[in-house]
Protein backbone atom coordinates (compact mmCIF):
# COMPACT_ATOMS: atom_id res chain seq x y z
CA UNK A 1 0.00 0.00 0.00
CA UNK A 2 1.25 3.37 -1.04
CA UNK A 3 2.19 6.16 2.26
CA UNK A 4 -1.97 7.45 2.46
CA UNK A 5 -1.92 11.22 1.78
CA UNK A 6 -5.28 11.90 3.78
CA UNK A 7 -5.54 9.92 7.23
CA UNK A 8 -8.59 9.95 8.89
CA UNK A 9 -9.15 8.81 12.99
CA UNK A 10 -12.80 7.83 13.60
CA UNK A 11 -12.63 8.22 17.85
CA UNK A 12 -11.25 10.94 20.00
CA UNK A 13 -10.23 8.41 22.40
CA UNK A 14 -7.76 6.80 23.79
CA UNK A 15 -6.44 4.26 20.86
CA UNK A 16 -7.59 7.36 18.75
CA UNK A 17 -4.87 9.87 20.02
CA UNK A 18 -1.76 7.44 20.71
CA UNK A 19 -3.01 6.60 16.72
CA UNK A 20 -2.74 9.93 15.71
CA UNK A 21 0.48 10.64 17.93
CA UNK A 22 2.44 7.33 16.75
CA UNK A 23 1.51 8.77 12.90
CA UNK A 24 3.85 11.69 14.26
CA UNK A 25 6.27 10.44 15.80
CA UNK A 26 6.91 7.50 12.45
CA UNK A 27 7.37 10.75 10.41
CA UNK A 28 4.35 11.28 8.88
CA UNK A 29 3.52 14.73 7.81
CA UNK A 30 0.01 14.57 5.59
CA UNK A 31 -3.08 15.20 6.91
CA UNK A 32 -4.71 13.47 10.09
CA UNK A 33 -8.11 14.24 10.86
CA UNK A 34 -9.52 13.06 14.08
CA UNK A 35 -12.95 12.87 14.36
CA UNK A 36 -14.41 12.41 18.04
CA UNK A 37 -18.44 12.23 18.87
CA UNK A 38 -17.91 14.24 22.27
CA UNK A 39 -16.87 18.01 22.18
CA UNK A 40 -14.25 17.75 24.94
CA UNK A 41 -10.60 16.76 24.07
CA UNK A 42 -9.29 13.58 24.28
CA UNK A 43 -9.64 12.38 28.24
CA UNK A 44 -8.59 10.02 30.47
CA UNK A 45 -11.42 7.15 31.56
CA UNK A 46 -10.51 4.98 34.57
CA UNK A 47 -10.81 8.44 37.15
CA UNK A 48 -14.26 8.36 36.38
CA UNK A 49 -15.24 6.18 38.28
CA UNK A 50 -12.35 7.13 40.93
CA UNK A 51 -10.24 9.86 41.48
CA UNK A 52 -12.70 12.46 39.21
CA UNK A 53 -15.65 10.87 40.61
CA UNK A 54 -14.48 10.71 44.33
CA UNK A 55 -14.30 14.87 43.91
CA UNK A 56 -10.43 14.43 44.22
CA UNK A 57 -9.15 15.41 40.92
CA UNK A 58 -11.03 18.17 38.51
CA UNK A 59 -11.75 17.90 34.75
CA UNK A 60 -8.73 19.09 33.79
CA UNK A 61 -6.26 16.77 35.44
CA UNK A 62 -7.80 13.79 33.20
CA UNK A 63 -6.36 15.68 29.93
CA UNK A 64 -5.03 12.63 27.95
CA UNK A 65 -2.75 14.97 26.58
CA UNK A 66 -0.51 17.94 28.31
CA UNK A 67 1.04 19.30 25.23
CA UNK A 68 -0.55 21.46 22.46
CA UNK A 69 -2.52 20.21 20.33
CA UNK A 70 -0.74 22.35 17.36
CA UNK A 71 2.12 20.07 18.02
CA UNK A 72 0.76 17.29 16.25
CA UNK A 73 -0.76 19.06 13.35
CA UNK A 74 -4.56 17.68 13.16
CA UNK A 75 -7.63 18.78 11.90
CA UNK A 76 -10.12 18.33 15.17
CA UNK A 77 -13.32 17.45 14.56
CA UNK A 78 -15.20 17.08 17.76
CA UNK A 79 -18.80 16.89 18.19
CA UNK A 80 -19.17 14.92 15.47
CA UNK A 81 -19.54 11.60 14.98
CA UNK A 82 -19.08 8.45 11.98
CA UNK A 83 -22.65 8.25 10.26
CA UNK A 84 -21.30 5.69 7.39
CA UNK A 85 -18.23 3.92 5.86
CA UNK A 86 -17.65 2.86 2.43
CA UNK A 87 -14.37 1.68 2.30
CA UNK A 88 -14.04 0.74 -1.59
CA UNK A 89 -15.29 4.09 -2.25
CA UNK A 90 -12.76 5.29 0.47
CA UNK A 91 -15.16 7.88 2.57
CA UNK A 92 -16.54 8.44 5.91
CA UNK A 93 -19.70 10.14 6.48
CA UNK A 94 -20.76 11.99 9.61
CA UNK A 95 -23.35 12.66 11.55
CA UNK A 96 -24.40 15.56 9.59
CA UNK A 97 -24.19 14.39 6.02
CA UNK A 98 -20.53 15.97 5.32
CA UNK A 99 -18.28 13.54 3.62
CA UNK A 100 -14.42 13.09 4.47
CA UNK A 101 -12.61 10.74 1.91
CA UNK A 102 -9.43 9.44 3.08
CA UNK A 103 -6.64 6.93 2.45
CA UNK A 104 -6.11 5.37 5.41
CA UNK A 105 -9.02 4.81 8.30
CA UNK A 106 -8.27 4.14 11.75
CA UNK A 107 -11.75 2.93 13.57
CA UNK A 108 -11.10 3.88 17.21
CA UNK A 109 -15.10 4.39 18.03
CA UNK A 110 -14.93 2.70 21.27
CA UNK A 111 -17.87 0.87 23.02
CA UNK A 112 -21.35 1.91 24.38
CA UNK A 113 -22.76 0.75 27.44
CA UNK A 114 -24.85 -1.40 27.84
CA UNK A 115 -28.63 -0.90 29.64
CA UNK A 116 -31.13 -2.56 31.02
CA UNK A 117 -34.37 -3.56 28.75
CA UNK A 118 -37.40 -1.55 29.92
CA UNK A 119 -35.08 1.14 31.86
CA UNK A 120 -37.88 4.40 31.85
CA UNK A 121 -37.20 8.05 31.98
CA UNK A 122 -37.06 8.76 35.54
CA UNK A 123 -34.35 11.54 37.12
CA UNK A 124 -31.43 9.67 38.96
CA UNK A 125 -30.44 6.91 36.82
CA UNK A 126 -27.15 6.98 35.30
CA UNK A 127 -24.71 4.80 33.04
CA UNK A 128 -20.93 6.23 33.63
CA UNK A 129 -18.64 5.97 30.45
CA UNK A 130 -18.28 9.73 29.23
CA UNK A 131 -16.83 12.86 31.69
CA UNK A 132 -20.72 14.36 31.25
CA UNK A 133 -21.66 11.14 32.91
CA UNK A 134 -19.42 11.58 35.55
CA UNK A 135 -20.05 15.03 36.44
CA UNK A 136 -23.92 14.53 36.67
CA UNK A 137 -23.62 11.63 38.82
CA UNK A 138 -20.83 13.35 41.14
CA UNK A 139 -23.11 16.40 41.46
CA UNK A 140 -25.69 14.17 42.93
CA UNK A 141 -23.46 12.58 45.40
CA UNK A 142 -22.99 15.69 47.32
CA UNK A 143 -26.70 15.34 48.33
CA UNK A 144 -25.49 12.41 50.55
CA UNK A 145 -27.98 9.55 48.00
CA UNK A 146 -28.60 6.38 48.73
CA UNK A 147 -26.91 4.53 46.15
CA UNK A 148 -27.82 1.46 44.29
CA UNK A 149 -25.16 -0.10 41.70
CA UNK A 150 -26.21 -2.51 39.43
CA UNK A 151 -23.55 -4.95 37.65
CA UNK A 152 -19.83 -5.97 39.81
CA UNK A 153 -17.76 -5.84 37.64
CA UNK A 154 -15.03 -3.23 37.22
CA UNK A 155 -17.12 -0.12 36.24
CA UNK A 156 -19.65 -1.04 39.14
CA UNK A 157 -17.15 -2.17 41.59
CA UNK A 158 -15.28 1.11 41.26
CA UNK A 159 -18.20 3.10 41.42
CA UNK A 160 -19.34 0.95 44.73
CA UNK A 161 -15.61 1.63 46.13
CA UNK A 162 -16.02 5.60 45.73
CA UNK A 163 -18.94 6.02 46.80
CA UNK A 164 -18.07 4.03 50.19
CA UNK A 165 -15.13 6.27 50.18
CA UNK A 166 -17.64 9.58 50.11
CA UNK A 167 -19.51 7.76 53.31
CA UNK A 168 -22.35 6.53 51.23
CA UNK A 169 -24.95 3.72 51.83
CA UNK A 170 -24.60 1.71 48.97
CA UNK A 171 -26.01 -1.44 47.47
CA UNK A 172 -24.64 -3.87 44.67
CA UNK A 173 -26.83 -5.81 42.76
CA UNK A 174 -25.00 -8.76 40.68
CA UNK A 175 -27.09 -10.95 38.67
CA UNK A 176 -23.70 -13.94 38.76
CA UNK A 177 -23.37 -16.06 41.73
CA UNK A 178 -20.07 -13.65 42.34
CA UNK A 179 -18.62 -10.67 41.33
CA UNK A 180 -16.86 -11.63 38.06
CA UNK A 181 -17.83 -14.97 37.43
CA UNK A 182 -17.45 -15.46 34.23
CA UNK A 183 -14.21 -13.89 33.74
CA UNK A 184 -12.38 -14.92 37.34
CA UNK A 185 -14.37 -18.07 38.31
CA UNK A 186 -15.71 -18.77 41.62
CA UNK A 187 -12.83 -18.44 43.85
CA UNK A 188 -11.39 -15.22 43.06
CA UNK A 189 -15.12 -14.10 42.39
CA UNK A 190 -16.05 -14.88 45.68
CA UNK A 191 -12.95 -12.63 47.23
CA UNK A 192 -14.19 -9.81 45.08
CA UNK A 193 -17.29 -10.45 46.95
CA UNK A 194 -15.90 -10.46 50.27
CA UNK A 195 -13.81 -7.22 49.70
CA UNK A 196 -16.95 -5.49 49.07
CA UNK A 197 -18.63 -6.80 52.04
CA UNK A 198 -15.32 -5.75 54.13
CA UNK A 199 -15.83 -2.21 53.14
CA UNK A 200 -19.71 -2.10 54.37
CA UNK A 201 -20.93 -2.40 50.86
CA UNK A 202 -24.19 -4.82 51.08
CA UNK A 203 -23.51 -7.07 48.06
CA UNK A 204 -26.42 -9.02 46.59
CA UNK A 205 -25.72 -11.51 43.99
CA UNK A 206 -27.47 -14.10 42.34
CA UNK A 207 -30.43 -11.04 42.37
CA UNK A 208 -32.13 -10.10 39.15
CA UNK A 209 -33.53 -6.10 38.50
CA UNK A 210 -36.87 -6.12 37.58
CA UNK A 211 -37.58 -2.86 36.91
CA UNK A 212 -37.41 0.93 38.61
CA UNK A 213 -40.49 3.08 40.77
CA UNK A 214 -40.59 6.38 41.17
CA UNK A 215 -42.60 9.74 39.94
CA UNK A 216 -40.22 12.26 38.11
CA UNK A 217 -37.43 10.86 39.84
CA UNK A 218 -36.07 6.76 40.64
CA UNK A 219 -37.53 5.81 44.31
CA UNK A 220 -36.97 2.15 44.46
CA UNK A 221 -35.06 -0.72 42.60
CA UNK A 222 -37.95 -3.72 42.12
CA UNK A 223 -36.05 -7.34 41.75
CA UNK A 224 -37.54 -10.29 40.09
CA UNK A 225 -37.90 -11.90 43.48
CA UNK A 226 -40.91 -8.95 44.45
CA UNK A 227 -38.92 -7.05 46.82
CA UNK A 228 -37.91 -3.57 46.25
CA UNK A 229 -34.85 -1.18 47.36
CA UNK A 230 -35.43 2.03 48.09
CA UNK A 231 -32.64 4.02 46.20
CA UNK A 232 -32.10 8.01 45.00
CA UNK A 233 -28.83 6.97 42.42
CA UNK A 234 -28.74 4.42 40.78
CA UNK A 235 -25.71 3.07 38.38
CA UNK A 236 -25.78 0.94 36.10
CA UNK A 237 -22.80 -1.09 34.98
CA UNK A 238 -23.76 -3.86 33.01
CA UNK A 239 -21.33 -4.19 30.45
CA UNK A 240 -20.33 -2.33 26.91
CA UNK A 241 -20.95 -3.00 23.59
CA UNK A 242 -18.62 -2.07 21.07
CA UNK A 243 -19.53 1.24 18.89
CA UNK A 244 -19.83 -0.70 15.62
CA UNK A 245 -23.63 0.48 14.45
CA UNK A 246 -22.00 2.94 11.90
CA UNK A 247 -20.29 0.32 10.28
CA UNK A 248 -23.30 -1.67 9.31
CA UNK A 249 -23.63 -2.33 5.19
CA UNK A 250 -19.74 -0.69 4.88
CA UNK A 251 -18.41 -4.30 3.92
CA UNK A 252 -15.97 -4.59 7.06
CA UNK A 253 -16.66 -8.18 9.18
CA UNK A 254 -18.38 -6.78 12.21
CA UNK A 255 -18.57 -9.46 15.03
CA UNK A 256 -19.01 -8.37 18.48
CA UNK A 257 -16.27 -5.39 17.40
CA UNK A 258 -14.42 -4.99 14.08
CA UNK A 259 -13.07 -7.89 12.99
CA UNK A 260 -9.33 -7.75 12.03
CA UNK A 261 -6.65 -9.74 11.27
CA UNK A 262 -3.23 -10.16 13.73
CA UNK A 263 -2.15 -7.24 12.71
CA UNK A 264 -4.58 -4.75 13.36
CA UNK A 265 -6.27 -4.72 9.65
CA UNK A 266 -9.32 -4.61 9.09
CA UNK A 267 -9.62 -4.20 5.68
CA UNK A 268 -6.88 -2.79 3.00
CA UNK A 269 -5.84 0.96 4.23
CA UNK A 270 -8.60 0.12 7.52
CA UNK A 271 -7.26 -0.57 10.66
CA UNK A 272 -9.03 -0.69 13.85
CA UNK A 273 -7.68 -0.22 17.60
CA UNK A 274 -9.07 -0.49 21.45
CA UNK A 275 -12.82 -1.47 22.84
CA UNK A 276 -13.60 -1.46 19.14
CA UNK A 277 -11.34 -4.18 17.87
CA UNK A 278 -11.34 -8.22 17.31
CA UNK A 279 -8.16 -9.67 16.32
CA UNK A 280 -6.17 -13.03 16.83
CA UNK A 281 -3.57 -12.78 19.20
CA UNK A 282 -0.59 -14.96 18.07
CA UNK A 283 0.72 -14.85 21.45
CA UNK A 284 -1.89 -17.05 22.66
CA UNK A 285 -2.59 -19.34 19.17
CA UNK A 286 -4.86 -17.02 17.79
CA UNK A 287 -7.18 -16.80 20.66
CA UNK A 288 -9.97 -14.08 19.34
CA UNK A 289 -9.97 -11.03 21.55
CA UNK A 290 -11.31 -7.98 22.39
CA UNK A 291 -9.66 -6.01 25.11
CA UNK A 292 -11.26 -3.38 26.69
CA UNK A 293 -8.85 -1.39 29.00
CA UNK A 294 -6.26 1.27 29.08
CA UNK A 295 -3.08 -0.45 28.26
CA UNK A 296 -4.37 -2.41 25.22
CA UNK A 297 -6.32 0.74 23.96
CA UNK A 298 -3.04 3.12 23.81
CA UNK A 299 -0.44 -0.09 22.75
CA UNK A 300 -3.04 -0.91 19.78
CA UNK A 301 -3.65 2.35 18.99
CA UNK A 302 0.18 2.53 17.95
CA UNK A 303 0.18 -0.67 16.25
CA UNK A 304 -2.74 -0.06 14.19
CA UNK A 305 -0.95 3.33 13.08
CA UNK A 306 2.15 1.57 12.09
CA UNK A 307 0.26 -1.00 10.27
CA UNK A 308 -1.19 1.93 7.96
CA UNK A 309 2.10 2.94 7.24
CA UNK A 310 3.76 -0.03 5.78
CA UNK A 311 3.46 -0.94 1.85
CA UNK A 312 4.61 -4.51 2.24
CA UNK A 313 2.15 -6.62 4.09
CA UNK A 314 5.04 -8.71 4.69
CA UNK A 315 6.51 -6.24 6.98
CA UNK A 316 3.75 -6.09 8.76
CA UNK A 317 3.95 -6.77 12.79
CA UNK A 318 1.39 -9.06 14.74
CA UNK A 319 0.43 -7.51 17.39
CA UNK A 320 0.82 -9.53 20.46
CA UNK A 321 0.38 -8.35 23.85
CA UNK A 322 -0.07 -9.76 27.44
CA UNK A 323 -3.22 -7.74 27.86
CA UNK A 324 -2.80 -6.08 31.52
CA UNK A 325 -5.66 -4.63 33.55
CA UNK A 326 -6.24 -3.43 36.54
CA UNK A 327 -8.62 -1.57 39.17
CA UNK A 328 -8.19 0.75 42.30
CA UNK A 329 -11.18 -0.43 44.87
CA UNK A 330 -10.90 0.74 48.46
CA UNK A 331 -7.54 0.22 49.59
CA UNK A 332 -6.38 -2.63 47.03
CA UNK A 333 -4.48 -2.48 43.54
CA UNK A 334 -5.99 -5.22 41.54
CA UNK A 335 -3.96 -6.36 38.87
CA UNK A 336 -4.83 -8.58 35.77
CA UNK A 337 -2.16 -9.94 33.29
CA UNK A 338 -2.72 -12.56 30.53
CA UNK A 339 -6.20 -14.13 28.88
CA UNK A 340 -8.16 -15.59 31.65
CA UNK A 341 -11.82 -17.59 32.23
CA UNK A 342 -13.60 -18.19 34.72
CA UNK A 343 -13.33 -21.87 33.75
CA UNK A 344 -9.92 -21.74 33.97
CA UNK A 345 -7.67 -24.29 36.08
CA UNK A 346 -7.04 -21.54 39.12
CA UNK A 347 -4.04 -22.32 42.19
CA UNK A 348 -3.52 -19.21 44.71
CA UNK A 349 0.43 -18.82 44.08
CA UNK A 350 1.03 -16.23 46.97
CA UNK A 351 -0.45 -14.32 50.03
CA UNK A 352 -3.81 -15.00 51.41
CA UNK A 353 -7.69 -14.35 49.72
CA UNK A 354 -9.02 -13.31 52.89
CA UNK A 355 -6.71 -10.81 53.54
CA UNK A 356 -7.04 -8.93 50.51
CA UNK A 357 -3.38 -9.93 49.65
CA UNK A 358 -2.59 -12.44 47.12
CA UNK A 359 -1.98 -13.60 43.83
CA UNK A 360 -3.87 -16.03 42.09
CA UNK A 361 -2.77 -18.17 38.26
CA UNK A 362 -4.98 -19.08 35.04
CA UNK A 363 -3.88 -21.84 33.30
CA UNK A 364 -5.91 -23.13 29.90
CA UNK A 365 -4.47 -25.88 27.67
CA UNK A 366 -1.40 -26.93 30.01
CA UNK A 367 -0.28 -23.92 30.16
CA UNK A 368 -0.03 -20.31 32.15
CA UNK A 369 -2.39 -17.56 30.44
CA UNK A 370 -3.37 -15.57 33.04
CA UNK A 371 -2.85 -14.17 36.84
CA UNK A 372 -4.32 -11.56 39.14
CA UNK A 373 -3.29 -9.84 42.12
CA UNK A 374 -4.63 -7.76 44.73
CA UNK A 375 -1.96 -5.35 45.80
CA UNK A 376 0.95 -7.70 44.83
CA UNK A 377 2.26 -5.83 41.98
CA UNK A 378 5.72 -6.40 41.96
CA UNK A 379 4.26 -10.74 41.31
CA UNK A 380 1.85 -10.18 38.86
CA UNK A 381 4.47 -8.59 36.80
CA UNK A 382 6.67 -11.68 36.88
CA UNK A 383 3.76 -13.90 35.99
CA UNK A 384 3.44 -11.48 32.83
CA UNK A 385 6.69 -11.73 31.99
CA UNK A 386 6.41 -15.53 31.78
CA UNK A 387 3.14 -15.59 29.95
CA UNK A 388 4.80 -13.66 27.36
CA UNK A 389 7.58 -16.59 27.04
CA UNK A 390 4.43 -19.24 27.12
CA UNK A 391 5.73 -21.11 30.00
CA UNK A 392 3.70 -24.06 30.91
CA UNK A 393 1.19 -24.57 34.01
CA UNK A 394 3.16 -27.03 35.22
CA UNK A 395 5.99 -25.31 35.65
CA UNK A 396 4.46 -21.66 36.91
CA UNK A 397 2.80 -24.47 39.78
CA UNK A 398 6.52 -25.07 40.79
CA UNK A 399 7.60 -21.51 40.32
CA UNK A 400 4.90 -20.66 42.55
CA UNK A 401 6.02 -23.36 45.13
CA UNK A 402 9.33 -22.32 45.31
CA UNK A 403 8.46 -18.53 45.83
Amino acid sequence: MATPRTIVIVGASLAGLRAAETLRREGYDDRVVLVGAEQHLPYDRPPLSKELLAGEWEREQIALRKQPYDDLGLDLQLGRRGAGLDVSGRVVELDDGETLPFDGLVVATGARPRTLPGTPALDGIFVLRTLDDCLAIRSRLETRPRVVVIGAGFIGSEVAATCRGRGLDVTVLEMLPTPLARAVGPIVGDACGRLHRDHGVDLRCGVTVAGFEGRDRVERVRLADGSALDADLVVVGVGVTPETSWLDGSGLALDDGVVCDMTCLAAPGVVAAGDVARWPNPLFDGESMRVEHWTNATEQGGAAARRLLVDDAGDAEAFAPVPFVWSDQYDVKIQVVGSIRGDDEVAVADGSLDEHRFVALFGRGGRLVGALGFSRPRIVMQYRRMIAERVSWEDALAHAAGG
